[in-house]
């Protein structure tokens, strides 16, 4: 079976030799190539050419046609991206410095013809082409409530939320839920089959049960108006969100669950069940401090939790790059070993 047809027997509970294994190599791919992170992400076929060397190398499922999250500002005026070759691109510039850059904040009618788009669309072509029959092609797509922290920085971000004028929080919320279901079809249109929708402020940890549900839910089904739910997955970033799984499933209609590593792995895939697929995440911060033994211990454990019934996934966070390669060899190895079937999941 391909990785593809691995992943769709995980979410239909089909019989498969072994589980998805996802793992996030974004910003290795720069070194990998021997490039600067600057040069890297400028052009759409390294990109391209990164992931697909990543994967190779260590032989997980899924590709990413992700650059780093400052992108999404990109479309809507960023002119500025702070690049650091030991971390992650942040954004540097903000659209929005003050209030008053809400009602003049305009989204692109077709962000596929934005010129902030172009490189995105060369890194999924290729990825299409090369192994979009075989392989999981993920995209991340942030949702409304979060991307105006990406558009003005979350200290104004929250003051506007929690103390400023309701109009106009719902005016810039309303511009960025039509960017969110932009990026949603239009990535998937352009080959991703994998969508991770990225809702921090859809985690009861990070705003309360009253907020999640007065606000951060109404939002989320404005985001997901006439999408398809084929594909997409509900992610809080590395956040838990155990309690909100019924409702999500049953509300947004959203079945695949990429869980924080806190998680309660157990009530999570029991929760699901065969509704969906959980997917199980790996603290990737922790390591690059275990040794190579207390990884394999830790991806044993998981598999044993999650795997019996079927319906699971592998996955790891965003992979930090001070991890070392012993690390991500025996997590992986670890995962591709104790991840098989013996007979039906």
């Amino acid at each position: 079976m391909t990785p593809l047809e691995i992943l769709a027997a995980a979410v239909t509970g089909a019989p498969a030799p072994r589980i998805p294994v996802f793992c996030n190599l974004l910003d290795q791919g720069a070194r990998e190539l021997g490039l600067s992170q600057r040069d890297y992400y400028a052009r759409g076929e390294r990109v391209a050419e990164g992931q697909l060397r990543m994967m190779r190398r260590y032989g997980y499922d899924n590709v990413w046609s992700l650059f780093y999250v400052g992108k999404e500002a990109e479309l809507l005026g960023c002119r500025e991206i702070l690049f650091n070759d030991t971390g992650t691109p942040n954004v540097a510039d903000f659209v929005i410095r003050d209030w008053d850059d809400i009602p003049r904040l305009e989204i692109p009618p077709d962000i596929t013809a934005h010129p902030a788009w172009a490189e995105t669309a060369t890194c999924l072509d290729i990825l299409r082409r090369e192994v979009g029959a075989t392989h999981p092609i993920c995209a991340y797509v942030t949702a409304s409530t979060t991307l105006p922290v990406l558009l003005m920085g979350m200290e104004k971000w929250l003051e506007l939320l929690l103390s400023g004028p309701a109009g106009l929080r719902d005016e810039l919320l309303a511009k960025c839920a039509e960017l969110t279901r932009q990026e949603l079809a239009a990535y998937r249109a352009a080959g991703a089959n994998v969508l991770v929708y990225s809702t921090p402020f859809g985690s009861t940890r990070f705003v309360g049960h009253k907020r999640f549900q007065t606000f951060s839910m109404p939002w989320m089904k404005r985001d997901l108006e006439g999408v398809p739910r084929a594909g997409l997955v509900y992610y809080c970033g590395m956040t838990d969100f155990n309690d909100v799984i019924p409702q999500v499933m049953d509300e947004l209609g959203i079945t695949v669950h990429y869980l924080g590593p806190g998680a309660d792995l157990a009530q999570a895939k029991a929760m699901i069940g065969g509704r969906g697929l959980t997917c199980g995440v790996l603290d990737d911060i922790q390591l690059i401090h275990w040794t190579p033994r207390e990884t394999r211990e830790q991806v044993r454990r998981m598999c044993q939790t999650g795997m019996p019934g079927g319906h699971f996934l592998f996955g790891t966070g965003v992979m930090p790059m001070a991890i070392p390669e012993a690390n991500i060899r025996a997590m992986l190895d670890a995962a591709f070993e104790f991840g098989r079937y013996e007979g039906p999941p």
